[in-house]
């Protein structure tokens, strides 16, 4: 069992066999609590036959209504392929894999960032950005999105000391 901060799902954490998704205050309206990010972190428990998705809340949103709405569509839509086609729903089954070698795309090593980049010359900064873009589009191209994410995490860091 574990307990996941919702940005993870939304963004994409590839967690194998999720099967209870909770949003606590799925009433409170922003980006987290859009329509299309309840629908994301929703579709996580989709993955998994017995997967259930509670949202708390006091009040029903119009941005719960639509997830809502939208999710049952697509259950609809998937319950009358798989009548149609005579495929019986499984849960993925994936082995967990190590989320640091993710980050570090397969390498032995991530690339070199000082633990306090604060220190280093504009110059250096920017040397750096320009290598963790080129790993970043790398990684998007072998459609590793997570660790594209997690270049492009840093890079706004980095961007920041500039």
């Amino acid at each position: 069992d574990v307990l996941v901060g919702v940005n993870l799902l939304r963004e994409g954490l590839d967690l194998p066999e999720v099967s209870l998704v909770a949003i606590l205050d799925a009433d409170k309206e922003g980006f987290l609590r859009s329509s299309t990010s309840l629908i994301q972190t929703i579709g996580r428990a989709a993955r998994n036959v017995r997967g259930k998705v509670i949202l708390y809340a006091d009040e029903i949103t119009d941005a719960i209504r639509e997830a809502i709405d939208e999710t049952n569509r697509r259950r609809r839509i998937q319950i009358e392929y798989n009548l149609k086609h005579g495929i019986t729903p499984e849960t993925i089954k994936k082995e967990v894999k190590d989320i640091v070698g993710d980050l570090t795309g397969g390498r032995a090593e991530p690339i070199s960032i000082p633990k306090k980049p604060e220190k280093l010359s504009k110059e250096e900064i920017a040397d750096l950005i320009r290598k963790l873009e080129r790993e970043m589009k790398a990684a998007a191209e072998r459609l590793e999105f997570e660790l594209a994410a997690a270049y492009r995490d840093k890079i706004r860091e980095l961007r920041k000391l500039l």
